[in-house]
């Protein structure tokens, strides 16, 4: 018989740098079936956390990238209609719970309210799904888990979760990693010498420190890691710098011109 989780299935354990006791802590939200939400910044590790668990769980992943425009139909499936008359599909979050997979919904808040309304009989004791328009319930698979993940720097009266909808889940706060574990996580990610690792945590520290005046939101993990892949790469590191730290984040000229002063004063 096929194994109809295989395409979901995450087959090469994905580099995650423990940062304190959340992985033990998310096991036993696991074995106790209660849904995750997971807090913290842009490129901080969220959603590689994830992927680090469901590969240790040895459990399939399918993740959805939440916007405006979701329907709850986009989540929970639609009929389709084809030459010989119509046929349902699941959606994401009705696979997930079929065959007992964790549904990663990455940046929940980004969804209408009225979407993730849909997710409420799947994240209390019910662990079910109705399908309303197939005129089904969903019992959730025994393995099934439900994750979300937002940006609480983004919140804001129009885009926050109801509270109906946050205490349905136990949560986690992320945050950047300290200066010795993001250069060593830039240093296992990418090859880079640990002494150039050092200097882009540094530049990134610089840009953090900025938030609130005049950027929204710090040099993220994930954009250190570029610059050092563009490193390895051989691009020069000033360069390097300020293609994947400076240029993505801001066009204020004034917060230009500090970031490059600070990328020239570590590595020029």
């Amino acid at each position: 018989m096929t194994d109809t989780t295989q395409q979901y299935r995450i087959h090469k354990e994905p580099f995650y740098q423990q940062q304190s006791n959340e992985v033990a802590l998310f096991e036993a939200a696991y074995k106790a079936k209660l849904p995750v939400m997971v807090k913290g910044p842009t490129g901080c590790g969220k959603s590689r956390f994830v992927e680090y668990m469901a590969f240790k769980l040895g459990k399939p992943l399918i993740t959805v990238a939440c916007n405006e425009d979701m329907t709850a139909s986009d989540l929970v499936g639609r009929y389709l209609l084809e030459a010989n008359g119509t046929r349902w599909l699941d959606g994401p979050l009705a696979t997930a719970a079929r065959i007992g997979a964790i549904c990663y919904l990455d940046e929940i808040v980004e969804a209408r309210q009225d979407t993730t309304v849909v997710i409420h009989p799947l994240s209390d004791h019910r662990r079910q799904l109705p399908l309303d328009k197939k005129g089904e319930l969903i019992q959730a698979h025994t393995d099934f888990q439900l994750v979300i993940s937002y940006n609480p720097g983004y919140q804001s009266l129009m885009k926050d979760l109801k509270q109906s909808t946050k205490q349905r889940f136990v949560g986690f706060d992320f945050d950047y990693p300290p200066p010795d574990l993001e250069a060593s996580i830039i240093t296992s990610e990418t090859g880079i010498a640990l002494a150039d690792a050092v200097r882009l945590v540094k530049v990134g520290g610089t840009a953090r420190a900025l938030k609130g005046h005049g950027l929204d939101e710090g040099i993220s993990t994930r954009l250190l890691v570029y610059a050092a892949m563009l490193m390895q790469a051989g691009v020069e590191p000033v360069d390097a710098c300020r293609m994947a730290l400076v240029r993505p984040i801001t066009d204020d000229a004034d917060i230009r011109a500090t970031l490059d002063h600070a990328i020239d004063a570590v590595f020029g």
